[in-house]
């Protein structure tokens, strides 16, 4: 198979299981999408989507938002981790929000990696979600899955990412990105990963990452 066979395989195949795409995180516009973005950081969507309707009740604003004090907003978000951190971010951001973009989520990635706690992959998940702008956020599952396949060397996100916006594209950017994900969820897992049941990697896998596999299940059994 060549290079471009095999990411017509992948296109092909995650649209077959993925005709509908869910989006991992609850939200209902841009501002919102951003802060459940943010309070994903090291932690699961599932806990954040717990955590933000309590959030957002409060307020689901940026002029609501600065409201309340970053300890309040602290004491909210807990369960999610990096608690200071990211009530420090939300309640920044929101201020940021009102006094430069007229209480408006930017919709560019230079004005919204501007603002704080806000980094490159959140900037480009917002872009994509909230906007329909072509981005390619890389996060754990998208950096295992193209190694596994092969299709990037694996040395950090941001070569991921590069090599990800050069194979698949552009029009594909947005819907494979969380197609990615949820095929790395609930076929490629970091642990407890069983090949027979992951076609993609079968297919079009890195010959050694698919040699270590079958070893360590020898060894295993």
């Amino acid at each position: 198979m060549t290079k471009q066979e095999k990411v017509q395989f992948v296109i092909d195949t995650l649209e077959k299981i993925y005709p509908e795409i869910p989006v991992p995180l609850d939200h209902k516009d841009p501002y919102t999408l951003l802060i459940a973005v943010l309070m994903s950081a090291q932690s699961t969507d599932v806990r954040v989507n717990k955590i933000t309707p309590l959030l957002f009740a409060k307020a689901d604003n940026p002029y609501d938002m600065i409201k309340l004090s970053v300890e309040e907003i602290r004491e909210i978000i807990k369960p999610v981790g990096l608690s200071p951190m990211k009530a420090k971010g939300i309640y920044g951001l929101s201020h940021i929000l009102i006094d430069k973009h007229d209480g408006k989520v930017p919709q560019n990635l230079e004005d919204l990696e501007e603002l704080p706690a806000v980094g490159h992959k959140t900037a480009s998940v917002v872009i994509s979600q909230a906007f329909g702008i072509p981005a390619f956020p890389v996060d754990t599952h998208i950096h295992r899955l193209m190694y596994r396949w092969n299709l990037t060397n694996g040395k950090n996100v941001v070569q991921t990412e590069k090599d990800a916006k050069r194979l698949f594209p552009k029009e594909k950017w947005n819907d494979l990105h969380l197609q990615i994900i949820w095929y790395g969820r609930e076929y490629c897992q970091a642990r407890g990963w069983d090949l027979d049941n992951d076609i993609i990697t079968k297919t079009v896998g890195r010959q050694s990452v698919i040699d270590a596999y079958y070893k360590n299940k020898k060894t295993r059994s």
